[in-house]
């Protein structure tokens, strides 16, 4: 038996192994003068297809690495993968044309190549032209095996999409959203999506709104105290995200060109490192500081065991805006606001957007797109009424509800009839959690959009993030449909996401409505 025979394991128990034991085994197997070869997937369901693509790779050379994308580095929506990484690694493991599986804890497969540096690197032929991968991953790939002096190959056989496989085989999703899903695969959807998502790229956006810094603290309940009618908990942990316009902001980021963020924060520069830290490059802060005044800080206390929010504690002065910053807000809205290819506002009710800034901003922007968000501290005092005309309106159905006073209605009449009345508005778009959504657009008419998961993790900035990333696709002209369609794939994004630790983003959510559609 020669050395490079020798590398190859004899029983598929011996087949799985870490990517730094196969960066080892490859080192030792270009020593012995054999070839590499690496495919790297997710294989959530392995099929006819997988087979063919890793036997043609497996003739390339003389040993055959697989490796997968671990569970938490899958981007493919909710409730997906379907498959465990350990289950999807032995499924793999059995093939006989596979010699070694690997599970990678990396995000991107760049980072597994660079690790093997595999002589040959196999993909499927629906990667064999760059234009047709929306994310850009391919061309990235193809650098990193490059330069370590291998080559990439596409093998040539019936192929098959394993999410396909699974949305029409394995129901997976609710026999309601599974029709409604169905429906919109035979409309072919999909590209008017993708064309949506691209057509924002280089967008300036200029985005209003309060500064919330919020805080999570992890403890573990200990029980009643025996003197007092509360419960003891013991500390664990904390995380200090920056939320409110900051969080929308990076949502925005990563699918337009440009986000300036007009704010004001308090004066005591506790959290600036935060706030500055957390914003993504292509964004700019403009935030004018309130004297005697923090922050505004919203503190949770979270039973670390399933992350349940048992209460909640605000540190904060939403007293107006002071005249003289809200006159230098107003100058700067008044010269530059018509600029930008739309406005965004997110009022949180803090007290940042004043009636004189509301009037400039109905004026100067050539789209403007409105939440106004009801919460603890600003029940009935922070209405969407506050807002006689706009272009988009985004707000939840409580708040809707809310606005006009009316708790019993069905609604879709509150979208196309009650709001229409009270707000000079072309679209209007109302989330309800688990209901999904509900959109009334002047030239579409009523349109609803199931939600499309069940699976929460954490549901604080779901409807801000469906808001942030419609909004400019809203100004672009997007159909009501594909607005309701994209914002419900970002809200169910979030949702997975404990507080801010992650933005929605433009690869992952074009993974997930691909997924979806498939």
């Amino acid at each position: 038996m020669n050395e490079a025979a020798a590398l190859i394991p004899a029983l598929p128990a011996g087949k799985l192994k870490t990517v730094a034991e196969l960066a080892e085994i490859a080192e030792r197997a270009r020593l012995a003068k054999a070839t590499v070869v690496l495919a790297h997937g997710t294989f959530d369901l392995l099929h006819i297809g997988h087979l063919r693509h890793l036997r043609q790779a497996r003739r390339e050379g003389s040993i055959l690495m697989v490796t997968i994308t671990a569970d938490h580095h899958v981007n493919k929506g909710p409730g997906r993968p379907v498959f465990s990484e350990h289950m999807r690694a032995e499924m793999l493991a059995a093939l006989e044309c596979v010699d070694y599986v690997g599970i990678s804890q990396a995000p991107l497969s760049v980072e597994v190549i660079d690790k093997i540096r595999p002589q040959v690197y196999a993909k499927g032929s629906d990667y064999k032209n760059p234009d047709d991968d929306v994310t850009g991953g391919i061309t990235e790939e193809r650098r990193a095996v490059e330069r370590h002096g291998g080559r990439i190959v596409f093998t040539e056989d019936i192929t098959y999409s394993s999410s396909s496989l699974i949305n029409r085989h394995l129901a997976v999703f609710d026999p309601s959203l599974d029709e409604f899903l169905e429906a919109q695969r035979e409309k072919e959807i999909l590209d008017n999506l993708l064309d949506l998502i691209d057509r924002i790229k280089d967008y300036r956006v200029l985005m209003v709104g309060d500064a919330i810094i919020d805080e999570y603290q992890y403890v573990s309940a200990m029980g009643k105290s025996p003197k007092e009618h509360m419960i003891a908990t013991l500390f664990d942990s904390r995380e200090v995200f920056a939320g409110g316009i900051f969080a929308a902001a990076n949502h925005v980021a990563d699918f337009c060109k440009e986000v300036e963020v007009v704010t004001t924060i308090g004066d005591d520069g506790d959290y600036d490192k935060v706030i500055r830290q957390s914003l993504k490059p292509n964004v700019r802060l403009q935030a004018f500081r309130r004297p005697d005044a923090p922050t505004t800080r919203k503190v949770r206390f979270i039973d670390q065991s399933y992350l349940r929010k048992m209460f909640e504690v605000y540190h904060m002065d939403d007293t107006p805006t002071a005249p003289r910053i809200e006159g230098q807000i107003d100058q700067i809205l008044r010269q530059s606001a018509g600029d930008y290819d739309l406005v965004i506002v997110n009022d949180f009710g803090h007290g940042l957007v004043t009636p004189t800034l509301i009037a400039t901003l109905e004026q100067q922007s050539k789209f403007l797109a409105i939440n106004a968000q009801s919460n603890s501290a600003n029940m009935g005092y922070n209405l969407i009424t506050r807002y006689p005309k706009a272009d988009y309106i985004c707000i939840d159905a409580p708040e809707a509800r809310l606005a006009v006073s009316d708790r019993y209605s069905e609604i879709e009449a509150i979208a196309a009839q009650v709001l229409p009345a009270r707000i000079d508005c072309p679209r209007f778009v109302i989330t309800h959690g688990r209901h999904g959504c509900v959109g009334y657009g002047r030239t579409d008419g009523i349109v609803h959009v199931p939600a499309f998961t069940k699976t929460v993790v954490d549901t604080v900035g779901a409807g801000d993030a469906f808001f942030a990333v419609t909004a400019p696709m809203a100004a672009a002209g997007g159909a009501m449909d594909s607005l309701l369609f994209i914002g419900n794939a970002a809200g169910a994004i979030k949702v997975g996401i404990v507080g801010h630790r992650n933005s929605v983003e433009r690869v992952p959510l074009i993974k997930f409505l691909t997924t979806l559609l498939k």
